[in-house]
């Protein structure tokens, strides 16, 4: 069994009216199975409503199933004995970094989770010195928070979640509210981790460029697994990507549309250099 596997997991939200009666119910996640082994990059995409955030929260015991079952690293999420010990062992970023620093200075926001876990003081500013520099923010270290970029305070809260030592990061479209930038500070510390640390990362996004260096990647459609494989296998299928609303990097468009013109490129270009090289006969 890996870090995380859920089989047939089924998530349910139920609307009810202001007395409280059953309005409707809607199937959140639908008989989703996978299972992630440790070490790896996964990356989990879908458009607004496809059921990737939802699955994302079962990761974290943030919620539970309704039917179906969720392991982290052997733990049944649904045991309220193994919470505790769940969300240590796989934290969890959301969107908005101002919705996880609390502190008042980067590094005892950063040394927030260690405390709470009981850590040694002199182990906790160990773990904040290393996670600040895993994420390129130890020169950050005294500064406030509030006068951080957006893509500096995420990477703040990456370090949170890595100074607990976790043996996975869910990361919930942790660069949704991002400007460019920012999106590839972000995504540059999370390859670091997964690459250095050695930390399994499970990152939910819609953004395509994002996910091209994962090592599998997942696609949701309305609660479903609609697609799995490499990045390339996923990104070969450019007509069944946009059948899901999913939009493909501008440089695997650009191949494709060659393609379709009598250029003879391989299939799932995700690259420049990959076009480049293609084109020239390298």
């Amino acid at each position: 069994m890996g870090i995380v596997k859920t089989e047939d997991l089924v998530f349910e939200y139920i609307r009810r009216d202001e007395e409280g009666n059953v309005e409707g119910i809607t199937k959140a996640v639908d008989q989703v199975s996978m299972d992630i082994q440790q070490g790896e990059f996964i990356a989990i995409l879908g458009h607004n409503g496809s059921g990737k955030s939802t699955l994302a929260k079962h990761m974290n015991a943030i919620l539970n199933p309704t039917e179906g079952t969720v392991w982290v690293d052997g733990m049944d999420t649904a045991e309220q004995d193994n919470i505790w010990n769940i969300r240590q062992t796989a934290g969890m970023v959301f969107q908005n970094p101002d919705n996880q620093i609390i502190g008042q200075v980067v590094e005892e926001d950063v040394g927030f989770g260690p405390e709470n876990m009981g850590i040694p003081t002199k182990e906790i500013w160990e773990r904040v010195e290393e996670s600040l520099k895993a994420v390129g923010m130890y020169a950050y270290r005294r500064h406030s928070p509030n006068k951080l970029s957006g893509g500096q305070k995420q990477r703040v809260s990456i370090a949170g979640v890595l100074a607990m030592h976790p043996k996975c990061i869910v990361l919930d479209e942790p660069t949704a509210m991002l400007d460019p930038s920012g999106r590839r500070e972000v995504i540059r510390a999370v390859r670091a981790l997964n690459h250095v640390e050695e930390v399994t990362v499970i990152l939910i996004t819609h953004y395509m460029e994002e996910i091209i260096h994962a090592d599998r990647v997942f696609v949701m459609d309305s609660g479903r697994i609609a697609m799995e494989g490499t990045p390339r296998e996923i990104f070969s299928q450019v007509e069944r990507l946009k059948e899901l609303r999913l939009d493909v990097p501008q440089v695997t468009l650009l191949a494709y549309e060659l393609q379709k013109r009598g250029v003879k490129l391989p299939d799932g270009i995700l690259t420049i250099d990959e076009l480049a090289d293609a084109l020239t006969g390298r």
